[in-house]
């Protein structure tokens, strides 16, 4: 009898010892997963924050009132700023920094680009989408 017993009791461990396995595989895929998950959220905060510096930054360049498309490359910051100036002297400042667009609308008033004190946005204010993107 005690032999049995003894196997019994050793069969139980190595049960406790495959199931604390299998939960500690468990828990490593699900920090693996939020870790990735976490890491990705990070990087669009970072995104969203360049953006912004990006898109203040066009705001204050000394844009020409030709061509019509115009665009600027801060390779040191990763940012590209565009203005697009329309036949009816509205024009579109768009910045991108990463995956991150954003949006700044205005007007040529007496030869100068103006801004809308409104502020930005982070969806294409137009209804041609294709006149949103940065070429």
């Amino acid at each position: 009898m005690n032999h049995q017993h003894g196997f019994s009791s050793l069969l139980m461990v190595l049960l406790l010892l495959a199931l604390g396995s299998i939960l500690l595989q468990g828990s490593d895929q699900r920090q693996r997963s939020l870790m990735a998950q976490t890491a990705n959220e990070v990087q669009a905060i970072r995104d969203t924050a360049r953006v912004h510096s990006a898109l203040q930054w066009g705001k204050r360049q000394p844009w020409q009132l030709q061509p019509a498309l115009a665009c600027q490359y801060v390779p040191e910051k990763a940012w590209r700023v565009c203005l697009r100036i329309f036949n009816d002297v509205s024009v579109l400042l768009i910045a991108r920094s990463g995956s991150v667009l954003l949006w700044q609308s205005g007007q040529i008033i007496k030869g100068k680009v103006l801004f809308s004190p409104h502020g930005w946005s982070d969806f294409c204010p137009l209804n041609e989408v294709s006149l949103c993107q940065i070429p």
